[in-house]
């Protein structure tokens, strides 16, 4: 077999909950249902962190949190850590990416290693192909060259927010919200950038490119704020343009971007919850239709067969569940149950559908072992230990984690020092601080998932029975509750250091005695 092509798409915080096709009564989803029904989708997907930097991190280097460290916005990850673009250029592949979300394009994190080309939709000065402007020669490339000017200048301004704490609360200022959210474009230009890499691809195909592609696409869509177009919200709400309180809530939760994290004092209003939850279908919606382009396109390729394409979610999204708004602080299946579809009919030419748990870091793995041949210069257990954590042998019947997944929640601490100069009191009352972790396991048919709370087993859900977690039956089943816990103990004694350090070298609490106080009384730092 040939080397494949690899398409990767991460749709950001998108819940599984929500798509057709892993059983969302709205039909919001058409072209990714469509698409699920003709490859492979893993029923219970589960990523390795709640928010976009570690998951990105694990999803591109193959590795938990804990052991790639990058815990945190000011972290950046080790070169002792191979990047899935580097090893695909390593083995003679075109490596491109197609970002709309800052926090991996801009921040100097070391997530875009290895791309030979990387276009940026996020942030204040977009970096975009050349075929994604509108202006004739020799305009667009003056522009460019100007924009080239504007982004050395711009980028630095942009990692400073990203880094330092007094400035990203400043930016949580509902005066400044609308200006970031919109003019910089915190949520990038997401169709924009679909219609740009279907230009790309029928452009390669037009030229016959032989060497192998690894394009990898990040969507931000089902992100706050939520602005979809009218016709899916007409679509999805139609009560939405006639009430004008509706209209109120959703202008305030847009430009309150403080709340979009934050646990809530008070639940939701029946109005509230309706209006956010709708909105968030709607951009689904609306994100589904753009991509049923890209998905065509794909389908019509040349090379189809051998045309790899993997659609996967960073995280999921909490949208007033459990008391939780955004995905911050906890583990819970909103968060941390994905969509995750391989399409790739020249090895899996039977759709089928995994029940099996898996963590979504194996992307990286399966993409691994689909190259086949690797230069010398590749080390080989690495090889072997991507053959060996592919999802292959998954869909195959031979689950090389025994039908387990874990889940490491890693709060990030530029909102907890938010909360902490806003709200302190929800701190303890939601234990913001408190690192958790939690373990998906199946065994007889059964799937049950144990969240420990501060390292102690805290609840205990039936998956099948209970899929919005509203039962903990720890209590009732004292038996299973240790078997989960003794199992997740040892896969976080193979993954990770004894003493986790949360927060990085970069990362300053000497200004704050009080949150240094707790995150030591916590047993973060010593």
């Amino acid at each position: 077999m040939t080397q494949p092509d690899i398409i990767f798409i991460v749709l950001d915080t998108q819940r599984a909950d929500r798509l057709g096709a892993y059983g969302y009564d709205k039909a919001v989803s058409p072209n990714l249902d469509h698409f699920a029904s003709r490859g492979i989708l893993f029923e219970q997907a589960v990523a390795p962190a709640q928010w976009t930097v570690p998951s990105h991190a694990s999803m591109f280097s193959g590795l938990y949190p804990s052991a790639h460290q990058v815990l945190q916005s000011a972290q950046r990850l080790s070169p002792n850590h191979p990047h899935i673009a580097e090893l695909l250029s390593l083995a003679g592949y075109e490596t491109v990416g197609f970002c709309n979300n800052p926090l991996v394009g801009i921040l100097d994190n070391g997530l875009k290693r290895g791309f030979q080309q990387f276009y940026n939709y996020g942030g204040a000065v977009p970096s975009l192909p050349s075929s994604s402007s509108k202006l004739p020669w020799p305009l667009n490339y003056l522009a460019e060259q100007y924009t080239q000017g504007l982004r050395r200048i711009s980028y630095p301004v942009q990692n400073f927010f990203g880094r330092s704490d007094l400035a990203f609360q400043i930016s949580l200022n509902s005066w400044l919200t609308p200006l970031w959210s919109k003019m910089a474009n915190f949520k990038g230009q997401n169709e924009r950038s679909v219609h740009d890499v279907v230009h790309f691809l029928r452009h390669r195909e037009q030229n016959k490119v032989e060497r192998p592609l690894f394009l990898f696409l990040n969507l931000m869509e089902t992100h706050l704020p939520f602005w979809p177009p009218g016709k899916f919200v007409d679509e999805v709400a139609p009560y939405f343009r006639d009430n004008r309180e509706a209209r109120t809530i959703m202008r305030t939760w847009n430009k309150e971007a403080y709340r979009w994290a934050a646990p809530l004092a008070e639940p939701l209003s029946e109005l509230e919850h309706n209006v956010l939850n709708d909105m968030y279908d709607a951009e689904v919606a609306y994100q589904d239709d753009y991509l049923g382009e890209l998905l065509d396109t794909i389908q019509k390729r040349t090379n189809q067969k051998d045309t790899m394409t993997v659609i996967v979610a960073d995280h999921g999204d909490g949208l007033g569940d459990h008391g939780y708004m955004g995905h911050a602080f906890v583990a819970y299946e909103e968060l941390v149950h994905v969509p995750l579809i391989i399409d790739w009919p020249a090895a899996w030419s039977n759709p089928t559908r995994v029940s099996a748990p898996v963590s979504t870091r194996r992307v990286f793995h399966t993409m691994m072992d689909a190259v086949g041949a690797w230069p010398q210069e590749i080390d080989r257990s690495a090889i072997s230990e991507a053959n060996r954590l592919s999802l292959r042998n998954t869909v195959e019947g031979r689950d090389p984690e025994n039908n387990t997944a874990l889940s490491e929640i890693f709060p990030p601490l530029n909102f907890v020092k938010a909360i902490e100069s806003r709200q302190p009191e929800l701190l303890d009352e939601f234990r913001c601080l408190d690192e958790r972790s939690a373990i998906v396991s199946q065994d007889n048919n059964s799937t049950y998932k144990l969240i420990q709370l501060d390292s102690k087993p805290h609840e205990l859900f039936d998956l099948p029975v209970d899929s919005l977690e509203l039962n903990n039956i720890i209590d009732q089943e004292p038996v299973l509750s240790e078997v989960l816990d003794q199992q997740l103990n040892l896969m976080e004694d193979e993954v990770r250091k004894k003493q986790v350090r949360l927060a990085g070298e970069d990362i300053d609490l000497e200004g704050d005695a009080h949150l240094l106080q707790r995150l030591k009384g916590l047993g973060y730092l010593d």
